[in-house]
């Protein structure tokens, strides 16, 4: 596999399209941050690491869905940095997604963290992707 956070983002893209209420995949360090971020602005339920001894084991993820419409929390998930291009920004040309209404999860020297969050910490990094 050549883009696992690419793998991550079209395995949620997919659950969510079949209204599956839990999903899981491979783990690894940064798509577990990745993970936390999503569960801290509010677009996942929940989430559990489970650790295999000799493997980086798995993450399961439950969904959000609004009881009502039942239309996810994530609309849409869009990778930016790829392996072939990858993309950094400095502080002055940090995303705005949707007018502030979306998130940019960026991996900087600060670890991964939202375009809100960089523009606070000053920093700039690498543009994994937006979530809307």
């Amino acid at each position: 596999m050549t883009d696992p956070i690419a793998d991550y983002l079209t395995r949620l893209r997919n659950a969510i399209k079949a209204n599956h209420r839990v999903v899981e995949i491979p783990a690894s360090n940064l798509k577990k941050e990745i993970t936390k971020v999503l569960f801290d602005k509010g677009y996942i339920l929940n989430y559990k690491f489970e650790d295999v001894a000799d493997r980086q084991g798995n993450i399961k993820i439950a969904l959000k869905y609004n009881p009502e419409t039942k239309q996810s929390a994530i609309t849409k998930l869009e990778r930016i940095s790829t392996p072939g291009l990858r993309t950094y920004v400095n502080t002055s040309s940090l995303p705005r997604v949707m007018n502030g209404l979306g998130v940019a999860i960026l991996s900087t020297s600060k670890g991964v963290i939202t375009d809100k969050e960089a523009r606070t910490l000053n920093v700039g990094g690498e543009v994994l992707c937006y979530v809307y």
